[in-house]
C-alpha cells in the first residue's frame, strides 16, 4: 500500500494560469474581450496557490502562459466541449497549427518530460494539476468550496484524495470539500491523458479545483483556505513515510 513507500516526487501544473492573449491573436475574438476576465479566460487563484504549493514544497511547477479561449492546455485536441469565442472549427489548419506548435504541444511535452525524467530515478512521482471553478455554471450553484479529482480505480489516488479531504475538513468544519466534484476525476483532461501513458505504480494523478468566490473576493478566508489546503496536503506527505 502506499502507505509503506517513500514519499512520492511531486510535480505541479496549472493548465488554465492566466488570460494573457497574444496581440496578433487578438482579431480572433470578435466584439467585447470582458470573458478574458471570467473563468472563461482562466482559473482565478489557481497560479497564486500553485506558486505558494510550489516555494512552500520546493516543487516543480508548470504553467500556462495563454488563455485557455485560445487553446485548452488541459483538453484533448478532440474534445471541443469549451472551445474559444471564436469556433475553434472554423480557424484555418495553418492558424491551427501554428497556435498548437507554440502553446499546446511544448507545454504538455515539458510535464510529460519532466515525468519521465523524475521516474528514471524515483519510484513514483505525484502529479498535482491545479484548478478552480466558477461557483455558478448555467444557473446552477455548486455546493462545494474545495474538490478533488482522481481515479476511482486507482487506489493510491483514492487513498491520498480521501485523507487529504479529511485532514481539511478538519482543520476547519466550515469548509465545503467534495471528492470528484464539480467534475469527474476521469473527464477529459491533461492527467486523464498522462495516465494512459504512466501505469497507477509510478503516477499518481490529481486535480484540485478551488472555488472562485474565495481569490474573488479577497478577504481574510482566501488565505485561510490557502494555508489550511497546503497544511493538510503536508500533513498527507508526511503520513506516507511512516
Amino acid at each position: 500500500m502506499m502507505t509503506r513507500q517513500k514519499i512520492p516526487t511531486l510535480i505541479l501544473s496549472c493548465e488554465h494560469a492566466t488570460n494573457h492573449l497574444p496581440d496578433q491573436y487578438h482579431p480572433l475574438i470578435t466584439g467585447c474581450i470582458d470573458p478574458l476576465d471570467t473563468h472563461k479566460g482562466y482559473d482565478s487563484g489557481a497560479l497564486e496557490f500553485a506558486r505558494l504549493m510550489a516555494a512552500r514544497l520546493s516543487a516543480p511547477l508548470f504553467a500556462g502562459s495563454v488563455t485557455r479561449l485560445l487553446v485548452d492546455l488541459n483538453r484533448s485536441l478532440t474534445n471541443h466541449r469549451s472551445p474559444p469565442i471564436r469556433s475553434w472549427s472554423d480557424l484555418s489548419f495553418a492558424l491551427k497549427q501554428e497556435i498548437l506548435a507554440r502553446y499546446y504541444h511544448p507545454y504538455r511535452r515539458q510535464v510529460e518530460e519532466a515525468i519521465e525524467g523524475i521516474l528514471i530515478k524515483e519510484k513514483t512521482v505525484l502529479h498535482l494539476s491545479i484548478h478552480s471553478f466558477t461557483p455558478e455554471l448555467d444557473g446552477v450553484q455548486r455546493t462545494a468550496d474545495v474538490g478533488f479529482l482522481y481515479d476511482p480505480r486507482r487506489v493510491e489516488e483514492k487513498i491520498f484524495c480521501e485523507k487529504w479531504s479529511t485532514g481539511l475538513a478538519a482543520r476547519d468544519v466550515g469548509w465545503r470539500v467534495r471528492r470528484n466534484y464539480p467534475y469527474r476525476g476521469t473527464s477529459d483532461g491533461f492527467v486523464t491523458a498522462l495516465r494512459k501513458k504512466f501505469p497507477t505504480q509510478c503516477y499518481l494523478g490529481i486535480e484540485l479545483e478551488i472555488n472562485q468566490i474565495y481569490p474573488l473576493d479577497r478577504k481574510a478566508a482566501w488565505p485561510r483556505l490557502q494555508h489550511q489546503l497546503l497544511e493538510s496536503f503536508v500533513e498527507v506527505l508526511q503520513m506516507q513515510d511512516k
